[in-house]
C-alpha cells in the first residue's frame, strides 16, 4: 500500500464521516463537515502530488481517485442542496454532477477503445477541481469570517466551478468528437 493510495482510501472512508457530522445537531456541525470536507480535498491534491513526486503512480490509484474525488463532491453537493432546496443551488450542483457523470462514461468508453490519453486530465479540469472544493468548503462552513461573507463568496465560486466545468466537458467532448463521429450518428 503506497502512501498516495492510501490517502485515497482516506478520502473514502472519510464519506460516511462527512455524512453522518452532516446530520449531527449542534451549532459546531458545520464546522465539523466542514474540516472533513477540507481534509478529503486536501488528501486529493496531496495523494497526486506524492504519486508523482515519489514514482508511485498505480493502475489502482488511477482508477480510485478519481472515484473518491467525484464520490465526495457529489455527496458534499447533494447536501448543500438539502441544506438551501433552491434552483439556485440545485442548478450548478446538477450541471457539476452531470459533467462528473459524462466524462467518466467517456473516459471509460476511450479507454475501452485504447483511446484514453485522449481524455487526460486538463489544466482547465484542474482548476474546475479546485475551484469546486473550495466553493463547497465555503458553502459548507457558511458563517462569516470576521466580516468577510463566507457563504456568497462560496456560492459565487460555485456558479463559477459550474462555468468551468461546462468548459472542460467541452474541452473533452472536443477532444473525443472524431472518434464518437467515426460511425457516424
Amino acid at each position: 500500500m503506497t502512501t498516495p493510495n492510501a490517502l485515497t482510501l482516506l478520502r473514502i472512508v472519510l464519506i460516511p464521516l462527512f455524512i453522518g457530522a452532516c446530520y449531527l445537531p449542534g451549532t459546531w456541525a458545520n464546522e465539523l463537515t466542514t474540516f472533513i470536507f477540507a481534509l478529503a480535498a486536501i488528501t486529493d491534491w496531496f495523494d497526486g502530488y506524492l504519486a508523482r513526486r515519489w514514482n508511485q503512480l498505480s493502475a489502482f490509484g488511477a482508477f480510485l481517485d478519481p472515484v473518491a474525488d467525484k464520490l465526495m463532491v457529489a455527496v458534499a453537493l447533494v447536501f448543500l442542496v438539502e441544506a438551501n432546496p433552491s434552483p439556485w443551488m440545485s442548478i450548478p450542483s446538477a450541471i457539476i454532477i452531470g459533467r462528473e457523470i459524462t466524462i467518466s462514461a467517456l473516459r471509460e468508453w476511450m479507454a475501452e477503445l485504447g483511446q484514453r490519453a485522449t481524455v487526460a486530465v486538463s489544466y482547465i479540469g484542474k482548476v474546475k477541481t479546485t475551484a469546486q472544493m473550495l466553493s463547497i468548503t465555503l458553502l459548507l462552513y457558511r458563517e462569516p469570517l470576521w466580516d468577510f461573507p463566507i457563504y456568497y463568496a462560496g456560492f459565487v465560486l460555485l456558479y463559477i466551478a459550474a462555468v468551468l466545468t461546462i468548459w472542460s466537458m467541452l474541452v473533452y467532448l472536443r477532444a473525443a468528437l472524431p472518434l464518437l463521429l467515426k460511425d457516424g450518428l
